[in-house]
């Protein structure tokens, strides 16, 4: 399996099999900590080829700088398959989370496992609003 994309990002869309994604980013900003983001989308695309038919389990983290969850794990299944003229084929999974709470300002990370493997991960930093804004 290869991992096409893994973001955060603002909204995303499968369109038929088409990814569309919309403001991916690494940061945000909050007023104050603990603070609460209001809601974010993970998108991604994984691409799977003929000897990875069947059953696959996948699982996201959103750990913080001492790897605890600081929302309850996003888990589930795909089941692979594809035509018998396909070597490989891509799928796009959108999960949205919402409110999620953080507790200082700094490094939290985004862990993709497929079959209790990690297979991505994303960082993302908590910085304070500007004084400027």
């Amino acid at each position: 399996m290869k991992i096409e994309a893994f973001l955060l990002c603002d909204a995303a869309t499968d369109a038929m099999g088409k990814l569309n994604v919309l403001g991916a980013f690494d940061r945000i900003f909050l007023k104050q900590v603990p603070g609460v983001y209001q809601g974010a989308t993970v998108a991604m695309r994984v691409r799977f080829d003929r000897s990875e038919v069947g059953t696959h389990h996948f699982e996201i983290r959103f750990i913080d700088q001492d790897g605890r969850d600081i929302i309850k794990a996003l888990n589930g299944q795909v089941d692979v398959n594809f035509g018998s003229d396909a070597h490989s084929g891509a799928m796009n999974f959108i999960l949205h989370i919402v409110r999620v709470q953080f507790a200082y300002f700094g490094e939290y990370q985004l862990d993709l496992r497929f079959n209790n493997e990690i297979r991505a991960s994303l960082p993302l930093t908590v910085h304070p609003v500007p004084k400027d804004r």
